[in-house]
């Protein structure tokens, strides 16, 4: 057997996707949904982190004084009853993460969205609290009918939706009722069709049981899922590859996939490793990085961060630990091999990056919930899909991966797809690229490193607020955890100069 082909512990499932198409921002992606929940004939699963049944998918009805059979609502709440009563059986399961659960309370008409689907027959809306106290459910899955999903980085919810133009104080970019601007953000989902889906289906009735929900049946076999007619797939009959993360709960096991995964691709690379991450703070994928670069012929890796993480929590759990890792990186990487850019829009304002995704070599492309911190790898729950060219059946999906990295370097520079091909056509380095790109409109800018505290070094070194297991939050100071516990080659930063 090909050691690609072989079973491995970082794969949960392996399952053909008769179409599969990588969807860029929250803006082609609301609008596929709404055509896609449309088609559905059976059963609707809403897996989230996070919904906010005021948010607009598409186009729509947006008042309560026009007809409502006559034309569908565009807010997520009504539409959802919409589909339900004109599609008699329909059922619609919604799981969301328990923490934030009082936030509804100050959503406004959220709590009267919420109301009328819980006296709704057809729908059925749940808090996931299956998992160890400071875990979060942090999956972004949608099954239809048992044949169509999608898996990606994008909530149903408040300031995710805009377009890959990420255009400064766009006026469509608002928060639902308040009106007030938010910022620019970037994310990505993948959609499957097929038994890919169906593998999807079952990861979602098993964890709304675990969530306290009943058991769900499969769906009926139908002949027609419900991509959406208008979008042409990417992929056609590939193989998808799909990994977990969980935390030990209720009898279940510790399921560490998306780590092994990650450690798995990363040493695969022999040219280069395009990625994009919310966060950059994992100590096993920053070892990894170290590792495939200490060895001969190392790869240039590109990573798009934001240029920090979203809240003050995150802030000191997060870019303290980017900048900590990084130097230590800096240690065995003489060539600087490795290099982590900021996405910034026309005006010159960051663009938050909220994206999961990671390219190597355009032979595998990997899309899912799980950033590269330790909560991702060992904690939250979460759920990566990735296509392999490299896989048997799969050789045609390389050409494909390759439009879709050259698709995302072109919406970060500012430059055309033809011109971002020509250019790594004469010099395959997406770091001569960058630099040589226009500087006036969307462009990235190279991640700076900033001098530390001695407080802010303690907090990222012992992972205080980022722990790898649920056990370690309550052993802040182990000498059995944090950034540089196992020694190797990442140590302690002897250096700080700035890179």
């Amino acid at each position: 057997m090909d050691p690609v082909d072989a079973p491995s512990n970082s794969v949960w499932r392996s399952a053909r996707a008769a179409r599969a198409h990588v969807v860029i921002d929250a803006s082609a992606y609301y609008v596929l949904m709404q055509k896609a929940m449309e088609r559905a004939r059976q059963r609707i699963q809403l897996i989230g982190w996070d919904f906010d049944t005021r948010m607009h998918l598409g186009p729509g009805r947006r008042f309560w004084n026009l007809p409502r059979k006559a034309v569908k609502p565009a807010r997520l709440g009504p539409f959802v009853i919409w589909l339900c009563e004109r599609t008699p059986g329909l059922e619609v399961r919604v799981l969301k993460w328990n923490f934030g659960a009082l936030k509804f309370l100050l959503r406004g008409t959220m709590i009267v969205d919420l109301i009328r689907w819980w006296l709704h027959r057809g729908i059925t809306f749940k808090f996931d609290a299956a998992h160890p106290l400071g875990c979060s459910h942090h999956q972004k899955v949608v099954v239809i009918d048992d044949s169509f999903a999608v898996c990606g980085g994008i909530d149903m919810t408040s300031d995710r939706w805009d377009t890959p133009e990420h255009r400064e104080a766009d006026p469509r970019r608002t928060r639902p009722f308040s009106r007030k601007l938010y910022g620019p953000w970037h994310d990505l989902t993948m959609m499957v069709e097929g038994d890919a889906a169906a593998v999807l289906a079952e990861l979602g009735r098993e964890r709304w049981v675990q969530a306290g929900g009943s058991t769900m049946l499969p769906c009926a076999p139908q002949a027609e899922s419900a991509w959406p007619q208008q979008l042409k797939a990417e992929f056609v009959d590939v193989e998808v590859g799909i990994a977990r993360t969980r935390s030990a709960w209720g009898g279940q096991g510790e399921v560490r996939e998306v780590e092994a995964l990650f450690v798995e691709h990363i040493l695969r690379a022999k040219h280069f490793i395009y990625a994009e991450s919310q966060y950059f703070a994992s100590r096993t994928v920053a070892e990894a990085i170290a590792e495939r670069l200490a060895r001969p012929d190392p790869p240039e890796i590109v990573l798009i961060n934001p240029h920090s993480a979203e809240g003050w929590l995150e802030q000191a759990a997060m870019d303290g630990a980017r900048v900590r890792l990084c130097h230590a990186i800096g240690e065995v990487d003489p060539q600087r091999r490795f290099r982590i850019f900021v996405p910034r829009n026309a005006a010159g304002t960051p663009i938050y990056v909220h994206s999961k995704t990671m390219i190597v070599d355009d032979e595998i492309i990997r899309v899912g919930s799980a950033n590269m911190n330790n909560r991702s790898m060992g904690l939250d729950s979460e759920c990566d899909m990735f296509i392999d060219a490299a896989r048997t059946g799969n050789d045609h999906a390389g050409p494909v991966i390759r439009r879709i990295r050259m698709a995302l370097l072109a919406e970060h520079t500012g430059l055309t797809r033809q011109a971002v091909e020509h250019a790594l056509e004469a010099d395959p380095s997406m770091v001569n690229l960058i630099q040589g790109a226009p500087q006036t409109g969307k462009r990235l800018v190279p991640f700076v490193l900033r001098p530390m505290t001695d407080a802010e070094k303690a907090v990222a070194d012992n992972a205080l607020l980022d722990p790898e297991r649920p056990e370690e939050m309550f052993e802040p100071f182990s000498k059995h955890r944090g950034l540089f516990r196992r020694g190797g080659l990442l140590r302690h930063p002897r250096t700080w100069r700035l890179r």
